[in-house]
């Protein structure tokens, strides 16, 4: 049978058994709770009628202390008695139902037994109530005719109430305990089950168990290597089946370690050899690498050096334009001062003239003053305020007449520097023009050999760009050299690898192909002459 049939038919058969075991118990359980709700109510309202017939018969001893205190009215008295005989009734009403409810034993006898009693003391109870009447509604005589007569009911109903109680208490002790059993067998009957279902669990995981214990010891046979262990396979189900399986990978398996075995000794031989040519070629194209990165090193020194005589150039050129525009500057500053020099003489000469006719006016004056102090002499005491301010006069004008000659002596002396200043700024101007014309002439001579040395800077960028592109194609050639050759390595240490993972597996005799005539390896391609 297969394992799609086995495990379900055994996972049904044990749901079956313990879907029987549950209604089993579930049924027992309803049992002892039907028999124990059916008890228990019954005791519960035994009781119930016991106190209520206790609590009636306090009632109607109540009402006969009510007929013999209050009786005198007769309306209270037709009250009260008709209330007494109403809780007899109700008594024995009460008493017969009690009697009914209980089961055969001492509760039942002694409800009985109170109503016997109680049927006698309303007999007392009703021959006192005509004593009472006829005594005049005396309550002597009616409590002396009936004195004693409530006793005995009253002890019988207290026993009978607490034997009522026992036999509740005895009752429920008794459902617990059909209950309690019901629980133990429901239990027992599951302990029954759930050992039939370990018994077909461990005898259904032996027909599982066992043929899998076969694949795993195959399996860890083949994963250590082993290829020759033997298998044996019993039974049409999936596990047979994965038996089958494994079998034929084991022999798949054997065929494809043998051809393995048989091409990785030439893989291994043929790897070396391309590893010994790519090592070869990697060495004399890392050789010719350096060489290159020298010449491109030499080319970027010559390409520097060029670039900043190039450099130097453009700078002289364009300080060469700023000296001759400074000069060119310089020449128009000289020319501006020779005609501020011309203009301060001319100046000069004014101020003299003007400091001349203020000396011949101070001259002037200073006749005045005199002529001015002779006619004061001449008018005596009248004229002797004018003299004074003439004499003033005078004075300032002869001080005038000095600081006009002094004046008159500093404009001299400056007018003759301000003459040698402007001969010398003279001069300088013509020497400006002859150096301004010198650095125009430096000028184009420096803005050539820029030019010059930008054009030797441009070819030599060209040849270095050449060369560093040759070099990068070496590195690149020199790079995938050395892939070619870590390649070819990694291949002979695969191709080893292989050899030693292959190694592993044990081949029947059968198995292992004829290794007579190997694959020849690759012959070493001739090397390339060193350059």
């Amino acid at each position: 049978m297969k394992l799609s049939l086995k495990l379900p038919l055994a996972f049904t058969v044990a749901l079956l058994l313990l879907f029987a075991a549950a209604l089993f118990g579930i049924s027992r359980l309803n049992q002892a709770l039907d028999t124990y709700q059916t008890t228990v109510a019954q005791s519960f309202e035994n009781e119930r009628l016991a106190a209520t017939m206790l609590n009636d018969f306090k009632v109607q001893v109540q009402e006969w202390k009510n007929v013999l205190l209050r009786g005198k009215d007769p309306a209270q008295l037709t009250r009260y008695w008709a209330a007494f005989e109403k809780q007899e009734k109700a008594i024995k009403d009460e008493a017969q139902k009690l009697m009914t409810a209980l089961p055969p034993g001492d509760g039942r006898e002694r409800v009985s037994q109170f109503a016997q009693a109680h049927e006698r003391m309303g007999a007392a109870y009703r021959k006192g109530f005509e004593a009472f009447k006829a005594a005049d509604h005396d309550p002597q005589a009616g409590d002396k005719a009936v004195a004693g007569m409530d006793r005995e009911p009253s002890q019988l109903l207290d026993q009978a109430g607490d034997l009522i109680a026992k036999a509740s208490t005895e009752v429920a002790e008794r459902a617990a305990a059909t209950a309690q059993r019901a629980t133990t067998i429901s239990l027992g009957v599951m302990l029954v089950v759930c050992a039939l279902g370990i018994a077909g669990a461990v005898a259904f995981s032996r027909t599982v168990v066992n043929p899998l214990d076969n694949a795993v010891r195959v399996s860890q046979a083949v994963a250590g290597g082993d290829l020759t262990v033997a298998q044996h396979v019993q039974g049409k189900d999936e596990i047979a089946m994965l038996l089958n399986a494994l079998h034929a990978m084991q022999q798949s398996l054997s065929r494809v370690v043998a051809g393995v075995r048989h091409n990785a000794d030439s893989v291994a031989m043929a790897s070396t050899e391309i590893a010994q040519g790519n090592n070869d070629l990697s060495a004399r194209t890392e050789q010719q690498a350096s060489a290159l990165e020298e010449t491109s090193a030499s080319m970027e020194e010559l390409s520097s050096t060029v670039q900043a005589n190039a450099e130097n150039a453009r700078q002289a050129n364009q300080l060469a334009v700023s000296a001759s525009t400074v000069a060119v500057q310089g020449g128009d500053v000289v020319a501006e001062v020779v005609t501020t020099m011309k203009g301060i003489n001319d100046s000069s000469k004014k101020i003299a003239d003007i400091i001349s006719v203020i000396d011949g006016i101070a001259f002037q004056t200073n006749i005045l003053a005199l002529n001015a102090a002779v006619e004061a002499a001449r008018a005596g005491e009248q004229g002797r305020g004018f003299a004074v301010v003439a004499s003033e006069v005078r004075n300032l004008a002869q001080r005038s007449a000095e600081a006009a000659k002094e004046i008159k002596g500093l404009i001299h002396a400056s007018v003759e520097r301000v003459e040698q200043g402007t001969t010398l700024v003279d001069k300088a101007g013509a020497t400006m023009t002859e150096v301004v014309a010198s650095i125009r002439r430096v000028t184009d001579i420096v803005g050539e050999i820029s030019a010059a040395s930008s054009e030797q800077s441009a070819g030599v960028a060209q040849v270095g760009e050449a060369v560093m592109q040759m070099d990068q194609a070496t590195q690149q050639n020199a790079a995938l050299v050395e892939q070619s050759a870590a390649a070819a390595d990694s291949l002979k240490v695969q191709a080893q690898q292989l050899v030693q993972a292959v190694a592993v597996f044990r081949l029947a005799e059968t198995d292992a192909p004829a290794l007579a005539h190997p694959t020849a390896p690759v012959g070493r391609q001739p090397r390339l002459a060193a350059t």
